[in-house]
């Protein structure tokens, strides 16, 4: 079986840039790559919920992800999104184009009409399986799909594809859940999620790494560093000194146009643009935002 080592730590799921008048940002996915190999992450998964998977037309996803490997240029592990909300086939279409550009992983979520279906949701990612040779990362979210998992079909699908022994796991409360399937699936790579804001609490029930959208990546590698190497009262400071900073960004309805503006801020893009339709974000908390950068000395972290 081939290495896959690769896939584990801390996975940048990164926003799709956009030009003030919506189109695609092309140069912003260099500097954009380039910014998360600065802060030191395992890997970027591109085209993911908040990478507005949903508002990009299919003829761009391959501009997109060929932007961000050329830039990449093997850098780090790029992962791409390629859930399809409504067919297997549409799922499988994106797959192998994903991985004929380069990719080193897809993450995939099971589609919305699947509901209760354990064995339809099975039967996805089983047909995905034998399409496929890079790891699939199995996203549990049942927020975005309305579709939830359970332990033992999560733990079925690894058993029967291998290939699938990789979880991205934001059930609430994720903490528990990653108890779960850790104690059936004692080798499967589980990541978090949810903005980072039960990080060290997955870690502590058995995550392997996150894979999330926080716009303060390098923050998450710190965590992750300490954890592994054994210094648990380090990452669990770190984390405690950086939640209110992880909490105030993952608002829902805001999180994304948060991060944007705080990756414009940081200048790993050129617009905080987002596609209609979004919420946006006021001015007061922008000032809400300010004050606990300023109170966590981070506006000149750059």
């Amino acid at each position: 079986m081939q290495d896959f080592s690769y896939v584990t730590g801390i996975y940048n799921i990164t926003p799709t840039p956009f030009h003030p008048d919506s189109s695609l940002d092309l140069a912003s996915l260099k500097t954009l790559t380039d910014f998360n190999v600065v802060k030191g992450v395992n890997g970027m998964t591109i085209l993911g919920v908040l990478g507005e998977t949903s508002k990009v037309h299919e003829d761009e996803r391959d501009l997109i992800i060929d932007g961000v490997l050329k830039a990449n240029d093997g850098r780090i592990s790029i992962c791409v999104g390629t859930s399809h909300d409504d067919t297997t086939e549409g799922c499988l279409i994106r797959s192998k184009r994903a991985q004929e550009l380069g990719a080193k992983a897809v993450m995939i979520a099971p589609p919305k009409f699947m509901k209760a279906d354990q064995e339809a949701i099975r039967g996805h990612y089983l047909t995905i399986a034998d399409a496929v040779d890079i790891p699939i990362i199995v996203q549990d979210h049942p927020t975005s799909t309305g579709v939830t998992m359970t332990v033992e079909t999560i733990a079925r699908i690894a058993e029967e594809a291998p290939i699938c022994n990789f979880l991205k796991l934001e059930d609430e409360p994720s903490p528990t859940k990653v108890g779960f399937v850790r104690k059936v699936c004692p080798d499967m790579v589980i990541f978090g999620g949810l903005g980072g804001m039960m990080f060290l609490e997955e870690l502590r029930h058995g995550a392997t790494g996150t894979m999330t959208g926080f716009a303060f990546p390098e923050i998450l590698v710190e965590i992750h560093r300490k954890w592994t190497a054994g210094d648990i009262d380090g990452a669990t400071e770190t984390f405690y000194h950086y939640v209110p900073l992880i909490r105030f960004e993952n608002q829902k309805g805001i999180n994304l146009a948060l991060r944007k503006h705080i990756y414009a801020k940081r200048g790993a893009i050129a617009s905080p643009t987002l596609r209609k339709p979004f919420m946006p974000v006021d001015d007061l908390t922008l000032d809400d935002l300010n004050d606990i950068l300023t109170r966590l000395n981070m506006l000149e972290s750059d």
